[in-house]
């Protein structure tokens, strides 16, 4: 066996590295399999495509390694194939080691290609097909769309970030000069003697961190500003980025079924809908007074500090390349917001979750400026700020969930204000069957009406509901056969 490679040691690394192929019936699955790897998007280094080598399970049900090898002439064939590929329909080409060896038995051996991590994106076409860039999420090679395409191809230096990217079709006209001159007031570096034309240019930088303002066409040389100058300082900012707006939405109760909702649609630059969300958002900070509790008598809904974090994250962070608007939605026991895109490729969602997680700039000349404009903590400290606010008033911990199209964060309101809720909805609910046994017989018995009304409650809330209103004397029930035509199950109270 060869001194370099040990199959089982391969056997015991994570699958991120190792692709095991039995027969090998698809060899352009080896190609893309090699690109992946070549492309590290996990910043591995690389890995190995084993061929010859099965992956099976032992008598436990623990992934184990069969190697059942290839045959002379396949084992030729399959490495020839594999590197004429490489060269042919890989842009650009690949050139992976190979390695022979011994399998089970004698006859056979096992084929081992040796791919290390470049410092390029690589293309494959497969037939017919356009090319495709493949990456290696887990112990699967997929294609690589969308946000984790883009974050391919910056890793690799063939496309800026999209918040540094020239706005092709924006010009420093449309750019909100007193918005500009008013940000740079707050931070420190506006001269009344010079203003604001010098920092209008593609060389004047505010920081070594983010790139200047503006981006100058090599043969027009008109000035471009960038997609973060446009989002902070435009005139039009969904003109040239249509996902840039919120949505921000306020329901009385606990789901969006209710008919009466407050709405607000937030247009403008990220400075103005920052503004205008965080004075929403700070009604929603209200504080309730319990004389019986004289350790804690007064109990925020939701801390201010939360509230803003969480909302200047979605805003800063968001894939801006998405045409769906950053959404902000408060129910009567939580607010939910979402934030488009997933999370940056290479944070973990676990750690995400815990706060533990490593700084990671999606946008990272956007999150620079409002750093600096004091909207948001300093690097790598807003989760953990969320999860102190939360705790430090008493609030339930926020809940995160993370997928490929959104991340979305709930904020859940202090246990005190829950029974004001429920308390609530129950007179809603009571007050909605009133109306429609009031409406005559054409509704049906009052048990039809419960149904209408209260279709998901258990039989002990049907129970006390239905004293309270025989009390009212404003029902007489009719027995309990009646009440199982649309209560099945359900017993007289």
């Amino acid at each position: 066996m060869s001194g370099r490679i040990d199959l089982q040691q391969l056997a015991a690394r994570e699958s991120e590295q190792v692709e095991w192929k039995g027969n090998v019936a698809d060899v352009d699955d080896v190609v893309e399999t090699l690109s992946a790897f070549a492309n590290d998007l996990a910043n591995l280094g690389g890995g190995y495509v084993v061929c010859g080598a099965a992956e099976t399970k032992d008598v436990h049900g623990f992934p184990s390694m069969e190697l059942t090898g290839l045959a002379p002439s396949r084992l030729k064939e399959v490495e020839g194939t594999v590197l004429t590929r490489c060269r042919e329909r890989v842009s650009p080409p690949l050139a992976p080691r190979v390695e022979e060896l011994p399998a089970a038995t004698p006859d056979r051996r096992v084929l081992v290609f040796i791919m290390p991590a470049t410092e390029q994106a690589h293309m494959v076409r497969r037939g017919a097909q356009g090319g495709r860039y493949f990456v290696r999420i887990g112990r699967e090679t997929r294609e690589a769309r969308n946000g984790v395409l883009r974050e391919l191809l910056v890793r690799k230096g063939a496309m800026e970030p999209w918040d540094r990217q020239a706005c092709g079709a924006a010009t420093v006209n449309d750019l909100d000069l007193l918005v500009l001159r008013d940000a740079l007031q707050r931070m420190g570096i506006f001269s009344p003697d010079v203003g604001v034309e010098p920092f209008l240019s593609d060389t004047n930088q505010l920081s070594p961190f983010v790139p200047p303002l503006c981006v100058q066409e090599p043969l027009s040389g008109v000035l471009r500003p960038r997609n973060f100058t446009v989002l902070l300082f435009g005139r039009s900012v969904q003109r040239f980025v249509p996902g840039a707006f919120s949505l921000f939405s306020s329901y009385p109760g606990l789901d969006r079924s209710e008919p009466h909702a407050e709405r607000h649609e937030l247009a403008g630059s990220l400075l103005e809908q920052a503004y205008r969300l965080t004075a929403l958002l700070e009604q929603q900070a209200v504080t309730a007074f319990d004389k019986t509790d004289p350790a804690t008598p007064n109990a925020v809904k939701y801390p201010a500090r939360a509230l803003r974090e969480v909302m200047i994250n979605a805003l800063a962070h968001r894939d801006y390349a998405l045409v769906d608007p950053t959404r902000i939605t408060v129910f009567s026991d939580r607010i939910e917001m979402i934030s488009p895109g997933s999370l940056p490729v290479g944070v973990d969602p676990g750690e995400f979750r815990a706060g533990r997680a490593a700084p990671k700039w999606r946008n990272q000349a956007l999150a620079w400026f409002l750093s600096r404009l004091q909207f948001a903590q300093a690097e790598g400290q807003g989760i953990p700020t969320v999860l102190r606010s939360m705790q430090q008033e008493g609030c339930p911990p926020p809940v995160f969930q993370t997928s490929e199209a959104r991340v979305i964060c709930t904020l859940r309101a202090h246990p005190r204000f829950a029974l004001p809720a429920a308390e609530t909805e129950r007179d809603r609910q009571k007050a909605r069957l009133l109306e429609i046994i009031n409406r005559g017989g054409a509704e049906g018995t009052p048990f039809e009406a419960l149904a209408q009304v209260l279709p998901a409650s258990t039989r002990n809330e049907l129970r006390v509901l239905l004293r309270e209103l025989q009390k009212a004397d404003r029902i007489h029930l009719r027995g309990a056969t009646k009440a199982a035509r649309w209560f099945p199950g359900s017993e007289h109270p």
